[in-house]
């Protein structure tokens, strides 16, 4: 019995620090591999989010940790040194050194693991196997060892170091290191997430097929939020189902606070509040998904409370999904970028598909005035998607094969209490073909009104 009970308590050591789901373990070791090519010989020191001193405040990993471990363990640090050749510094040679990863994780605490869960430490039989990393220390055991690698060259600077410049637990171990050597000089570091950035841009198959789930998931929590929604309803209650709904399907956690706004909240772009009972005659949007296994999806469409657009509001959800369409069809694979409100000027190149949907929405239809509705678009067309539901890109580049990202237009008049955005989530696939992961949500006016007329 006893080692029964011993049994179970290890596999749940090493079930818990893993999502849902996961990418293969030897993706991440290829990650890793591909940052530490980059590091030019050098280090770089990955810590993971800590877990939040009060049990019932919400803990999730640090984005970057988590996509070269795929570990959900809280407070561990990951070790990463690159291939080095033989040199010569100040001091004399250096001696050649190999590619080298090792996880350190703090030790378990078991009274607090009686609030939170078993943890996996370096003592964990099979730690290291599950985790899929060459090794597991213990956290305590950091300094000295990133010390020895260091040497006097933490003096010296002949080794870079990357961190992550906006955690201070990074800088303070750093620290530490260099007074576990007997020094106060702590070397300058770079910013690892400049490095990881560029490796997060892209996403692989296995990151494609955990970001159609949350997708799948949330694509069913829009269903179900579109067919609770009616006049006297509260907009928290359809929040509330959204969420449920996308918990049962499998999601963690939201992606982000969902967005119900109706009547003028629906021209508030970011409104969360969710406080007002909704209407008849308003429209309301509704910006919400979920995450799965720590990959997001982000979702936005916009209803008639009563089941029924008015024919101005038809005609202003109308260009907007012309809008949502022309940057679709624009879409050139390795030429178009996202762009932004600073692209749309008439000089402006078309190959910024924010550029396309503000060009379209401004000259397809009129305000109350009789000025174009450009103007009531004042947002940007889209972001990147992945690990983050605002996933590091750098916009300068353009968008390619294995790129992830919302294509979302706007338009928002308050004069009218008329707001309308419809956004998807997209990947761009081998063939270089634009993909919406929410194909299977309705897009039209026609197919909103069927899906709501069938409550």
């Amino acid at each position: 019995m006893r080692c029964k009970a011993t049994l179970f308590v290890c596999l749940m050591a090493v079930q818990i620090g893993y999502a849902l789901d996961s990418v293969p373990k030897a993706e991440y070791r290829q990650r890793r591999v591909k940052l530490a090519a980059q590091l030019h010989g050098g280090s770089a020191l990955i810590f993971a989010a800590h877990e939040p001193p009060l049990e019932y405040q919400d803990y999730r990993q640090d984005e970057d940790f988590y996509y070269l471990t795929g570990s959900n363990e809280p407070g561990g640090a990951l070790l990463i040194i690159g291939d080095g050749p033989a040199s010569t510094n100040r001091l004399g040679p250096v001696a050649a050194h190999g590619y080298w990863e090792v996880l350190f994780l703090p030790m378990r605490n078991h009274i607090r693991e009686k609030y939170t869960g078993v943890k996996t430490d370096a003592a964990t039989p099979g730690a290291r196997e599950s985790l899929g990393v060459d090794e597991v220390m213990p956290l305590s055991t950091l300094p000295k060892l990133f010390g020895s690698f260091l040497g006097e060259d933490l003096v010296h600077r002949s080794k870079e170091i990357w961190i992550q410049q906006d955690m201070s637990v990074a800088t303070a171990a750093l620290s530490f290191t260099a007074t576990v050597l007997g020094t106060d000089v702590v070397q300058p570091t770079h910013d690892v997430r400049d490095l990881t950035m560029q490796l997060r841009m892209l996403k692989s198959p296995a990151e494609i097929a955990l970001i159609q789930k949350a997708t799948d998931a949330s694509t069913a929590s829009q269903l179900a939020g579109m067919r609770s929604i009616k006049p006297g309803v509260r907009e928290r209650t359809v929040a509330g189902i959204e969420v449920a709904t996308m918990l049962e399907q499998g999601c963690e956690r939201a992606s982000y606070p969902a967005i119900v706004g109706s009547g003028f909240n629906s021209t508030v772009l970011h409104y969360s509040e969710n406080s007002r009972t909704m209407e008849k005659g308003d429209v309301v949007v509704i910006d919400a998904a979920g995450e799965y296994s720590m990959y997001a999806s982000d979702l936005t469409r916009t209803m008639p409370v009563d089941g029924h657009f008015s024919p101005r509001q038809k005609e202003i959800y109308n260009i907007v999904l012309g809008a949502q369409q022309a940057a679709r069809t624009a879409f050139v694979a390795g030429k178009s970028k996202m762009g932004g409100v600073d692209h749309r000027g008439a000089d402006a190149d078309h190959t910024f598909l924010d550029k396309v949907a503000f060009d379209y929405i401004n000259t397809h239809g009129k305000d109350l005035h009789g000025d174009p509705l450009g103007k009531y678009f004042v947002h940007g067309l889209g972001h990147s998607v992945g690990i983050d539901v605002h996933d590091p890109y750098d916009y300068d580049k353009p968008l390619e094969i294995g790129s992830v990202f919302t294509i979302e237009p706007g338009i928002y008049i308050p004069e009218e209490k008329i707001g309308v955005r419809i956004e998807d989530t997209f990947y761009v696939n081998d063939a270089g073909k634009l993909i919406d992961f929410a194909e299977k949500l309705p897009h039209t006016p026609e197919d909103v009104e069927a899906v709501m007329g069938n409550k």
